[in-house]
C-alpha cells in the first residue's frame, strides 16, 4: 500500500464509508419483468416517478452520491491505476504515484517486456498474474 498522507487517508476511509452506504441503483420496474435486468438505465418518461424523484420509488443516480475528488480515480492500494499499452507509456510515469495495468491488447511478448520494465522501474503491477 502506498504511504497516504493524513488528511488524504481521512478521505480515503470516507469514501469507502460513502460506499458502504450508496444504495443500489437499479433500472426502474427491475423487479417487474425478468427480461429487465437490474443494470442501471436513466428513467426518461414523460410520466415517470423515479426521474421526478418520488419519496416513494428507488433512488436515482446523482453526483451527489460521489466520493471525494482527491481520492476518486484511486486503486484501494492507494496508486492511481495506469493503463500501458507499451515502454513509451510506462516512461512518463511516476512509481511514487501510479500503479501500472498492462493493457490486454497487448501480446505475450511485449506484456512480459512492460512487466520486466516496471517491476525495475519499482511500479507496482496490478495484473500481474494474467502475465505470465
Amino acid at each position: 500500500m502506498r504511504k497516504l498522507d493524513n488528511n488524504l487517508m481521512r478521505l480515503f476511509k470516507l469514501k469507502v464509508e460513502m460506499a458502504r452506504k450508496r444504495p443500489l441503483f437499479r433500472r426502474q420496474e427491475w423487479f417487474r419483468y425478468k427480461k429487465l435486468g437490474t443494470a442501471w438505465r436513466r428513467p426518461k418518461g414523460k410520466h415517470s416517478k423515479m426521474r421526478e424523484h418520488r419519496k416513494y420509488r428507488p433512488p436515482v443516480v446523482d453526483s451527489g452520491f460521489r466520493g471525494p475528488r482527491a481520492v476518486r480515480y484511486l486503486h484501494p492500494s492507494g496508486y492511481r491505476d495506469v493503463l500501458v499499452h507499451n515502454l513509451k507509456e510506462l516512461q512518463s510515469l511516476d512509481p511514487a504515484v501510479d500503479a501500472v495495468r498492462i493493457a490486454s491488447t497487448v501480446g505475450r511478448r511485449k506484456k512480459i517486456e512492460i512487466y520486466r520494465n516496471a517491476v525495475e522501474k519499482g511500479f507496482r503491477v496490478l495484473n500481474f498474474g494474467e502475465v505470465r
